[in-house]
């Protein structure tokens, strides 16, 4: 059974049952995944790491073989 169908089946077992409609699939994803980056962004600073720019500064010590380049 598909996501779909079974959404449909809940929302007509609610219906028969008067209870509310159940949320539809992927209505919460981009709260998730905004929860998630800010959550990440938290650990993060609670360790001592920079919050933002890691993958950038990653990125740019690998291109750069290890040293650090300010243009980056």
């Amino acid at each position: 059974m598909s996501i779909t169908q079974q959404y449909l089946l809940d929302t007509y077992r609610a219906a028969q049952h008067g209870e509310p409609a159940p949320p539809a699939p992927g209505a919460h994803d981009a709260e998730t995944v905004r929860e998630l980056r800010e959550y990440r962004r938290f650990r993060a600073v609670v360790s001592g790491r920079p919050a933002r720019g890691r993958i950038r500064g990653a990125l740019g010590w690998w291109l750069h073989g290890g040293r650090h380049h300010p243009a980056c």
